[in-house]
């Protein structure tokens, strides 16, 4: 016998109703973490209304509830009682639909406040405040706002406090940092209303309400930009992933604008403080040429620039015979003045005046404040590249590889690897210094090596190389039909009907004698190579992803805790695998850098292995951003690629032949001028021919 009819809608009015309570409590929880006016959600258009009902738990169970789909998920609603409980709707006529539980509340309450009010209407209010604000953002500012009774931050008695200056005064300096300051407009303020006039009082307070929310937009968004969030990296190749540590718009606000006075110098903070962006930064300054004077020689500032003779690095107290040249650079006097206690300085004494204006100077770039008289700052001073003649490098560059300094974290720490792929060379930080180096092979332009950040986490000796599953899948049919233990020196592993091939360890293994393995979801790591005569050629894009290490002991004995010497090591060859744990997780870096200044502070480039300048550029907006719109990674999978390729198979011997590399696009025409310098000057031998797939 069947349900009546007149029961199932009964039924399906009661579970109707049971799913209206339950969009209203996920309403009212928003609204709550949000604050008062946010929307109810399937319409837009109306604020949520307040629910104060002590009885209702939001995490009460309802077995009536819970046993309907929720239509709010999916974003669509039942029609008719018989849909609510899964009857499709032409099996009976229409019936009325539940009144909705939200015509019982209260609307939000709107400031008393006339500033606050107007404050507060502006952010209901949908339109844009400024351009590239995403949605995220927005409710940030505004929960930042509602935390202040919508009160306007930046404006008090219709002028801009210290903090709001200071921080206009960054945002129109954002070039320095190879941004666009065009993105970050400072609004005007509205002129004085006029007395007496209650439509002039209303139009100055909505015009007070629209440029404190259009300055908090474009602080927040600065320092998105500042830290990375500027360009859609999946969008240049899915094999760039770094970890984008992007601050939310409330914590930025907050501290600006509680920084008063020292808000521009927080401001400018979100970009990188690494040595090699500084470095960028300051050729960057010095193509652009000097900055107007801003207050004369006593702000470090001159028109004209100072090419220097070779000499050391200056520190307060020493004496050169370059320094005459800075006091008259500087507008200083000659000498110190003598006091009742010390008599006149010497011309060539590096004293305080001197080392205030180079301060001074370095402020004023945007390079470390330190008063030293370095390579950076004699770069900074000349307007040339140190070596006696007028710079050339790009503009466009230079911005570029800023950006690429803004995919790592924010604070590099004393203890890092740095790979920087198309110089093909590996850098080792230890204590916040150099400690070692060695050269490296990369990925070949159809296998690129990726660019993300992750942690060693340990190392193995005498690894075993198992065939990534990428290149497996292609020899599975005549494999799976193969009886055999072997496969030309490769063991078969079965294990539960799926099949492997795994090479065991020895001097001919694809990855060397040692691994270095830091878990990533591209599955690369650093490793050892047979093939050690590849290392000789001055480019290096060899490898299927990974990064195979020139001397891997050496490199073994900086990473690895000190008791694991490169000798001990290396005794432990031919005995096994070994797996040998970090005492703490190191960094490692795998970056892109097509131009830097080197370690003497002179200036080079690298070729553009992947292709990836062109679309960098005109991401964001740079000159020669045409070329391939887009460089994308060949069609392979990420989480499962692996270091090497397919290994020999077990017919008679036959000459091999290799795929010809796909050629990239080619790039957008280089300026005139630019020469990519040898990343290895010592390395005078062409490219050995390649015998082997790993």
């Amino acid at each position: 016998m069947g349900v009546p009819r007149t029961a199932l809608v009964a039924l399906a009015a009661l579970l109707a109703g049971s799913v209206a309570a339950r969009a209203l409590e996920t309403a009212t929880l928003r609204m709550a973490a949000v604050g008062p006016d946010a929307s109810v959600p399937g319409d837009p258009a109306r604020p949520a209304e307040a629910v104060k009902d002590p009885t209702k738990d939001p995490t009460t169970k309802d077995p009536a509830r819970d046993g309907v789909k929720d239509s709010t998920k999916d974003g669509t609603q039942p029609t008719t009682p018989d849909e609510a409980v899964g009857v499709p709707a032409n099996a009976s006529p229409a019936a009325p639909e539940a009144p909705a539980a939200s015509d019982t509340a209260a609307a939000p309450v709107e400031p008393s406040d006339p500033q606050s009010a107007a404050l507060y209407r502006r952010l209901t209010d949908t339109a844009p405040l400024l351009a590239r604000l995403t949605g995220k953002e927005r409710e940030a500012i505004r929960a930042f706002y509602a935390l202040g009774a919508f009160k306007p931050v930046w404006i008090a008695d219709g002028a801009y406090t210290a903090a709001a200056k200071a921080a206009a005064a960054r945002l129109a300096a954002a070039g320095e940092d190879g941004l666009d300051a065009r993105a970050y407009p400072v609004p005007t303020l509205p002129a004085a209303p006029k007395p007496d006039d209650a439509a002039s009082q209303t139009a100055f307070l909505a015009a007070v309400a629209e440029a404190d929310l259009k300055l908090s937009a474009a602080v927040a968004l600065y320092a998105r930009d500042a830290r990375g969030g500027r360009v859609n990296l999946a969008a240049i190749s899915r094999l760039i992933t770094p970890s984008l540590d992007l601050p939310t718009a409330d914590v930025v606000l907050t501290r600006i604008a509680s920084a008063g006075p020292a808000a521009g110098e927080q401001l400018q903070s979100y970009n990188p403080h690494s040595a090699g962006y500084r470095a960028l930064k300051a050729r960057l300054a010095s193509l652009r040429g000097p900055a107007p004077e801003a207050g004369g020689a006593a702000k470090g500032t001159t028109k004209a620039t100072l090419r220097l003779p070779p000499g050391p690095v200056l520190r307060l107290g020493m004496r050169d015979p370059r320094v005459p040249l800075l006091r008259a650079h500087f507008g200083l006097e000659t000498r110190s003045a003598g006091t009742l206690d010390t008599g006149p300085g010497e011309p060539d004494a590096y004293d305080t005046a001197v080392a205030d204006a180079v301060q001074g100077f370095q402020r004023a770039r945007g390079l470390a404040a330190t008063g030293v008289l370095n390579a950076q700052t004699v770069l900074a001073l000349a307007g040339s590249d140190g070596r006696g003649k007028a710079a050339t490098g790009d503009e466009a560059a230079l911005i570029v590889n800023m950006e690429r300094w803004r995919w790592l974290p924010a604070e590099l720490g004393p203890d890092y690897v740095l790979v920087n792929v198309p110089e093909y060379r590996l850098r080792v930080f230890r204590g916040g210094a150099l400690r070692d180096e060695a050269r490296v092979i990369v990925g070949k332009a159809e296998s690129p090596t990726p660019i993300f950040s992750g942690a060693m986490e340990y190392a193995v000796v005498n690894p075993s190389w198992y065939v990534p599953p990428s290149i497996l899948k292609t020899m599975l049919p005549k494999i799976a039909a193969y009886g055999g233990k072997t496969w030309g020196g490769y063991e078969v592993v079965r294990r539960g009907g799926q099949v492997s091939l795994r090479q065991p360890p020895g001097e001919k293994n694809a990855l060397g004698f040692i691994k270095f393995m830091f878990p990533n979801a591209h599955a690369v790591y650093l490793h050892d190579t047979p093939n050690r005569s590849l290392f000789s050629a001055s480019s290096r894009a060899f490898s299927h992803g990974c990064v195979r290490v020139d001397d891997p002991f050496r490199f073994a004995g900086t990473v690895l805790p000190e008791a694991w010497t490169s000798e001990r090591l290396k005794k432990l060859i031919g005995k096994g695998e070994r797996t040998i744990r970090l005492d703490q997780k190191l960094p490692v870096h795998l970056a892109y850098f097509t131009a830097y200044l080197d370690d003497l502070g002179q200036y080079r480039t690298a070729p553009d292995l992947y292709g990836y300048d062109a679309p960098m550029r005109a991401a964001l907006g740079l000159p020669g951003g045409g070329g391939p719109a887009i460089a994308k990674a060949p069609k392979r999978e990420p989480a499962t690629r692996n270091a090497e390729a397919a290994p020999p198979r077990p017919q008679r011997p036959h000459v091999q032949t290799r795929q010809a590399a796909r050629p990239l696009p080619r790039p957008a025409r280089e300026e005139a001028g630019v020469v990519y310098a040898d990343p290895d000057p010592w390395a005078g031998r062409a490219a050995p021919v390649v015998r082997g797939w790993w």
